[in-house]
């Protein structure tokens, strides 16, 4: 089997070391924080080693809340704004993005974002694009969507860190949601997202947006066998059901990913060495990122 690509939600692994790893216990001399740059560094270190990549990309958040979804849903992330389309991230983690990606850059791995979409655009886009196989890593459980096991495309989902991956196949996420992953989004619809500010259809909660699946298939097709007296649902369902039509209709595009985003050019082959190693070694003494530069350089020459 061909080495994969890995495809990494950069803001999930960076907010996760974050609020993973203490200020005061990762600071440069001065007493700058540079916790969510060690321990990203250190998670990507650990991904190279253990899931030994030809290629990885990182996808950025150019568009955290992109205005086509808040049309479609208002209440879209809304809890996270600070002011404006502004999104409220820690003072502390806020400075030290720029600070990874240029570590990054030095290194040699391509991170990007595209106005008007989310990293999980990205990541879709490359998901169905980059040769196979292609390993998506992320906190987020939206990117269930992604897997599929006749694309060779899995999730390496790191809810409880990188140390505890869970790699998703199509079995996994059936036997976790009780519908298979191209149905995901449409049960995330039904069920909503309180961290995302979808509300969701009001009474339907996992296990009957699963067993709605399982008989009538995505929302789509539950909406047609709303019309149908024979369809089977119970009459409370129904009346749940038929009084969310405009939400579902409406909230479905918000759930799914997109897979047509236009990417930038990009090189994803992993370096073997850093592509800069005189900015790297500036970045890290400047940093007090030593320690971290080190591990992951190390695990690009294995």
């Amino acid at each position: 089997m061909s080495r994969p690509l890995l495809a990494v939600d950069a803001p999930s692994l960076y907010f996760r070391a974050f609020h993973g790893i203490p200020e005061k216990a990762a600071q440069t001399e001065a007493g700058e924080p540079v916790n969510a740059i060690r321990g990203f560094l250190d998670m990507l270190a650990q991904l190279i080693r253990t899931r030994r990549p030809d290629r990885l990309v990182c996808a950025l958040d150019a568009d955290w809340r992109p205005a086509w979804r808040v049309k479609l849903v208002p209440s879209y992330k809304q809890h996270r704004v600070a002011h404006g389309d502004v999104e409220e991230v820690p003072a502390s983690l806020e400075k030290q993005v720029p600070v990874l990606l240029d570590v990054l850059a030095a290194i040699g791995i391509p991170a990007f974002g595209v106005p008007g979409y989310e990293a999980d655009d990205v990541l879709g886009t490359l998901a169905v694009g980059q040769p196979a196989p292609v390993e998506v890593v992320s906190g987020d459980r939206d990117l269930f969507q992604l897997v599929d096991d006749a694309r060779r495309t899995r999730l390496l989902y790191c809810g409880r860190g990188v140390a505890k991956l869970e790699d998703a196949d199509e079995a996994l996420v059936t036997a976790k949601y009780g519908v298979p992953a191209r149905w995901y989004a449409d049960f995330a619809a039904m069920r909503g997202d309180p961290s995302d500010g979808l509300p969701g259809v009001a009474g339907v909660g996992e296990k009957t947006a699963a067993r709605l699946i399982e008989r009538y298939g995505g929302v789509e097709e539950i909406l047609a066998a709303l019309d149908d007296p024979d369809a089977g649902f119970a009459p409370g369902v129904r009346t749940k059901l038929d009084v969310s039509r405009d939400y579902l209709a409406r909230a479905l595009p918000v759930c799914k990913v997109a897979v047509d985003v236009p990417l930038p050019e990009f090189d994803p082959v992993l370096p073997g060495a850093p592509r800069d190693p005189d900015a790297l070694l500036a970045l890290a003494e400047r940093w007090n990122l030593a320690g971290s530069a080190r591990r992951l350089v190390d695990a690009l020459a294995m």
